[in-house]
């Protein structure tokens, strides 16, 4: 481990997607500032970078599905977070190469690890993202395994150190 790092690259953190839905229609998106804060009730918070669909979308329908991938997943990073939502259909992409299956009226991807759904109670701006604390509605642990993460990305050279 360097020492050089900055200390928010040096944490190990989980890659999550989230499925938003509008009047534009559905959307996944990466997210890896997620976080649980609260066991009574079960609460989660999810930050969203600004100027993307997924956060047009949550704005405008406030209940969401938060994915945890699986380390085998990590080929679906370039589609689901380097490419704009605005500009191409994600969802139809995803459907052609038979990846997704539906959950709580959601298109998700048939390998997440687990899916929960979420409905925001409050927002607040921080920088570039949109922070939303949400109640956990309902969750399912859909398979065995082991979570996709940052290192797991950098060791891909997907995303840098």
């Amino acid at each position: 481990m360097s020492l050089r790092k900055k200390p928010w690259n040096r944490v190990n953190a989980p890659v999550y997607s989230v499925v938003s839905h509008g009047s534009k229609g559905y959307n996944m998106h990466i997210c890896t500032y997620v976080t649980p804060v609260s066991m009574k009730p079960k609460q989660y918070v999810v930050a969203l970078y600004h100027h993307t669909r997924t956060l047009e979308n949550v704005e405008e329908n406030p209940e969401f599905i938060l994915q945890l991938m699986g380390e085998n997943q990590y080929n679906l990073v370039t589609l689901l977070g380097k490419l704009s939502g605005k500009s191409i259909d994600k969802i139809d992409r995803l459907g052609k190469r038979n990846m997704l299956c539906e959950w709580k009226g959601y298109p998700i991807l048939k390998e997440a690890l687990a899916v929960l759904q979420l409905k925001v109670v409050s927002r607040w701006e921080a920088g570039d993202h949109t922070c939303f604390l949400c109640d956990v509605l309902a969750y399912n642990n859909r398979h065995t395994g082991k979570a996709l993460d940052l290192d797991g990305l950098k060791s891909r050279r997907i995303i840098r150190s």
